[in-house]
């Protein structure tokens, strides 16, 4: 903020000003419905109670947006944490003089040839490219801008006279068309 001014927090009007944008956030994170909701409403709590810790410096949605990022981080930190000691368990010697050096035979290898990499590379963004070309015209533009040119929400919002909600949904829609292109044009051959 150039006149110096700091951020505030506002508790009160935080469900009807960010929630459907959160949950927006956590939704094409989780891909759960229900635990996305949950993990809004643990970044409320988690705000309401670390409201002490905010300084200011940032506004209040991107404090919110830091908080809830927190919690899916260890959202997935705690559903592979029991399978992550596992791996590394088998993948390191745990005792002798050797103890925490990797296991020969699980040793990660080089990928190889990177000429055929380049290539698959290539064949992968050029589908890419094509599904997104396939894309409904809205849907291209607000899926380009969002996410490839990292315009922010308003930005995109104000230009194309559209509601945050909306360019969520069409974000949405726009990911699931392309896994479905992708899985006909990429996966299946």
């Amino acid at each position: 903020m150039s006149d110096g001014a700091k951020h505030t927090l506002d508790p009160t009007k935080w469900v009807d000003l960010y929630a459907d944008y959160l949950f927006n956030y956590a939704i094409t994170r989780i891909d759960d419905q229900e635990l996305a909701k949950d993990l809004v409403q643990e970044t409320f709590l988690s705000g309401i109670k670390g409201q002490e810790n905010f300084r200011g410096q940032a506004a209040e949605r991107t404090w919110l947006i830091s908080i809830l990022k927190r919690k899916i981080i260890d959202h997935y930190r705690k559903i592979n944490s029991a399978k992550g000691k596992k791996e590394v368990r088998m993948n390191f010697y745990e005792a002798g003089e050797k103890k925490g050096r990797w296991i020969e035979e699980r040793v990660p290898q080089s990928w190889g040839n990177d000429a055929e990499k380049n290539i698959e590379n290539s064949e992968l963004k050029n589908a890419l490219d094509n599904c997104i070309d396939n894309l409904p015209e809205k849907y291209r533009i607000v899926f380009l801008l969002k996410t490839v040119q990292k315009y922010e929400t308003e930005e995109i919002c104000k230009e194309l006279d559209i509601t945050p909600s909306n360019l969520w949904v069409i974000i949405h829609r726009a990911r699931v068309q392309l896994r479905n292109c992708m899985e006909q044009k990429w996966f299946k051959h």
